[in-house]
């Protein structure tokens, strides 16, 4: 609520006077401009570093501020605030006067404003500014004030102003002179109605109990409640929303009841109003997007929506949620006034699309030697993928991924790989809330090196057996939350076995001592042929919590995953298959999150079960041994069997090399084929005279995104070093 000041423009002691006079004791408003001082400066831009000599002649008398030259700048090398009430220099509570800094550059019209907004601040009874030129052409002042005080406030209140409320007319009424002492005290009593109707309609503020109580405290060890208090009261409360992320909160005002004794304290808290979307070219243009723009809100936090208060961590959140999405190259989140209401925040979020549609070639060259056992130019085969992406269909995010791969590009047809990909996201619609699945079909042609038939430690080389698949698949993924995905669907395909001539293979072989090829090993395919069909039902659950810690993962991972045969394709096959994988990473010693702290010390534990009933071709039979399995052994060199279990465990410690942080590391692992290797058709384990189980242990050392490390085979006591990725 207003207060009615007088301002005299000077005095004959060289002082520049203000008085103010508040509303009648028992109305009730007081401080309504208590943080509005600088709206009332008419020129108060910040000062020039220049500054000009005042011309007057060094005195101890004070100079009033008429007599200083409007066209100069002044610089204030000495400032006093003396409080009259105390007779004492008042250094302390010098920040009530933050518009006024010693060192500063002023002009003549820069002081008087500044007196102006002090006395009509509502902070004082009355306030003088003394002037007093320096030998070296600076100029002291003297600021003299009695600090405003309400007694006997007991009560504090701390209300929302933000947002569409808007104060009563009568708020802007001035009192008429013409008025008469009736019409008067009823032209504030109105005045103090519509201001209570405005505090019971207010929302109440976001404050914990226990710094409201903290306040109230404050005030009642006060009892007469100064400027002073208040200010620091301010300062108290917008440190609270500041910390909390609440950076666009602030208080505006501070209101009275003297009558019941009740201070209020005014905020606006930042309540969004409105989330603006502009997209923008390379040049920083505005121009119009193609993605959707329901698509890109649906991934914005409840808590960044209009209606609720502008938080820092809610706009980092949007940008990790809108970065998922993988549309744009550039993210920002800019929150800005909102003119047309109070304390109203506008969310704007700007985004650079990247190119709907991509397409590149890779090539590379593989020299093969020839028959003197010696590359030659014939021999040298080029290599390569062709790829090409269509992403953001419609502006929904669909896409369409295709990519062909060849490792001799003069006959592709002997090695030729492609997988065609069309994603279909937000099957149940993009205003669905209650689901978000996606929807994936795909044809696909691969070739890999079967781990099954492969020979053990004490046997000659068995030659390799590549396995073909060419299919179809599609499937729905369904998540839950953030963590926690669940995947389901139909996959058909062709499964076609091959010897290193990429002549179709029946049978596994290995060499005997004689150097001739034993032909009888387990069938390579359920049908015999070395070409199986099949279809079958594949379900996969995923739980994923973890999260890096400069650089280490903690937290846990657990995957389930289950393929049921339908007995449709060659020899009718039906089965099923499952696997459970947990994984959990330990924080050792509780290390924060920081860009320049090291890694923590992680204890790793983690266990795989794998196991099958039903008809089982040798292919797809579980490998025992290699890098992602037990280290330290080859690629399926424990075994192939029906059931397996593996489990591990690895302790990483943080070093720093150079002034860079790394991890040194120590692990050891077992697998077992649970005796079931016996049950695989044709029994590869026993026909490549593997063991069926091992153990390993090492140590190593993190290079980047790679380990090295040294692995012991615990079987045949021998150890090696290796370097890949991540073992888990």
């Amino acid at each position: 609520m207003p207060s009615c000041f007088t301002l005299d423009s000077a005095s004959d002691d060289g002082r520049s006077t203000a008085q103010g006079q508040g509303w009648p004791a028992g109305v009730g408003g007081f401080l309504s401009s208590f943080f509005s001082a600088g709206a009332a400066r008419a020129d108060g831009g910040k000062p020039s570093p220049d500054w000009d000599a005042h011309g007057l002649a060094a005195s101890a008398l004070p100079v009033p501020l008429s007599r200083l030259d409007g066209k100069k700048r002044y610089k204030v090398s000495d400032l006093t605030f003396l409080n009259r009430r105390t007779r004492a220099a008042a250094a302390a509570e010098a920040p009530l006067f933050d518009a006024l800094r010693p060192g500063g550059v002023y002009t003549r019209a820069q002081l008087r404003n500044e007196l102006d907004a002090l006395a009509t601040s509502g902070m004082f009874d009355h306030v003088t500014l003394q002037t007093k030129p320096k030998p070296d052409g600076t100029l002291g002042l003297t600021v003299s004030y009695a600090e405003t005080e309400w007694p006997e406030v007991e009560h504090f209140k701390c209300i929302n102003v933000g947002g569409p409320m808007a104060r009563p007319d009568g708020d802007e009424l001035e009192l008429d002179d013409d008025m008469t002492a009736r019409e008067r005290m009823e032209h504030l009593r109105r005045q103090e109605r519509e201001y209570q109707q405005l505090v019971r309609r207010a929302k109440p503020c976001v404050l914990p109990e226990k710094l409201q109580r903290e306040l109230q405290g404050m005030v009642k060890r006060q009892r007469k409640v100064s400027s002073g208090l208040l200010k620091r009261m301010a300062g108290r409360i917008e440190r609270w929303y500041h910390d909390e992320g609440f950076h666009c909160a602030q208080v505006v005002s501070y209101h009275g009841n003297l009558d019941a004794g009740e201070v209020v304290c005014e905020v606006v808290e930042g309540d969004i109003t409105k989330v603006e979307y502009q997209f923008l070219d390379k040049l920083g243009n505005v121009v119009d997007g193609n993605t959707s723009i329901p698509l890109i809100d649906k991934e914005l936090p409840q808590q960044l929506r209009p209606g609720h208060i502008y938080n820092n961590g809610a706009g980092k959140q949007a940008l990790k949620n809108i970065d998922s999405l993988g549309l744009f190259s550039t993210i920002e989140v800019q929150p800005r006034p909102d003119e047309t209401n109070q304390g109203g925040v506008i969310v704007a979020i700007k985004l650079k699309e990247h190119d709907p549609k991509s397409a590149q070639g890779i090539t590379d060259w593989s020299i093969v030697p020839g028959s003197q056992g010696r590359p030659t130019l014939a021999s040298i085969q080029p290599g390569g993928t062709v790829s090409f992406e269509h992403r953001n269909i419609c502006g929904l995010k669909r896409s369409l991924i295709g990519s062909v791969t060849s490792s001799n590009l003069l006959n592709p047809e002997d090695d030729l790989s492609f997988k065609l990909e069309y994603a279909h996201p937000y099957l149940d619609g993009i205003d669905n809330l209650s689901r978000n699945r996606t929807f994936k079909i795909s044809c696909f042609n691969s070739r890999k090196l079967s781990p099954i038939f492969v020979a053990g430690p004490n046997m000659y080389e068995a030659p390799p057996i590549w396995v073909d698949r060419t299919g179809f698949k599609a499937n729905i993924t369904e998540s839950f939350t953030k963590q926690s995905k669940f995947t389901y669907g139909l996959v058909m395909e062709e499964i076609t076995t091959r010897d290193e001539n990429n002549n179709i293979c029946t049978h596994g072989s290995r060499q005997l001592p004689s150097g001739a090829l034993s032909m009888i090993g387990p069938p390579t395919t359920l049908s015999g042929t070395g070409v199986d069909r099949m279809a079958f039902l594949q379900a996969n659950i995923t739980r994923d919590n973890t999260e890096f810690v400069n650089g280490a993962t903690i937290g846990d991972r657990c995957i389930f995953q289950m393929d049921q045969g339908l007995g449709i394709g060659s020899k009718n096959p039906f089965f099923n298959r499952r696997q459970l994988t947990v994984t959990k990473f330990i924080n050792l010693n509780k290390q924060e999150k920081g860009s320049r702290k090291p890694p923590p010390a992680i204890l790793a534990l983690h266990g795989r079960y794998a196991g099958c009933v039903g008809d089982l071709p040798s292919y797809d039979a579980f490998a025992l041994g290699g890098p992602h399995s037990v280290r330290g052994y080859g690629m399926g060199e424990l075994g192939a069997s029906r059931n397996l279990l593996e489990v591990a465990t690895e302790l990483s410690v943080p070093i720093t090399v150079k002034n860079r942080h790394t991890q040194v590391y120590a692990f050891a692992e077992h697998g077992t084929d649970l005796g079931n290797s016996k049950d695989v058709k044709g029994n590869p384990t026993e026909f490549f005279r593997r063991v069926g189980h091992g153990s390993s242990y090492g140590v190593g050392v993190k290079l980047g995104a790679v380990r090295a490390e040294y692995a012991v085979d615990h079987n045949a006591g021998t150890g090696a070093f290796l370097r890949f990725c991540e073992r888990f």
